[in-house]
């Protein structure tokens, strides 16, 4: 009896990294752009939100939490503007 070993071929697609710029909006418009951009990228690229809602900091990562993708990092990066950034990696939409 011929024992063959069965290989499967898989395509490995590269992640992508995108960006939105929602600075200058106030909720729930910043979650709702992420939500919109989010449900068009396939899971495993990666989404850095740019906001200056205060509000953004809580809302973008709860939403993440409740929708199944993972918060990668979220900072302030100018206090002066109120300026956040939130890393995503998209989860299974």
């Amino acid at each position: 009896m011929n024992n063959k070993q069965a290989t499967t071929k898989s395509t490995v697609r590269k992640q992508t990294h995108h960006k939105l710029d929602a600075r200058n909006i106030l909720c729930p418009l910043p979650v709702i752009r992420t939500q919109n951009l989010v449900l068009t990228l396939p899971e495993g690229d990666t989404l850095d939100v740019s906001c200056t809602d205060p509000g953004a900091l809580c809302d973008i990562p709860a939403w993440c939490r409740i929708n199944g993708h993972e918060i990668v990092e979220a900072r302030i990066t100018d206090p002066d503007t109120n300026e956040v950034l939130i890393s995503i990696r998209v989860g299974k939409n």
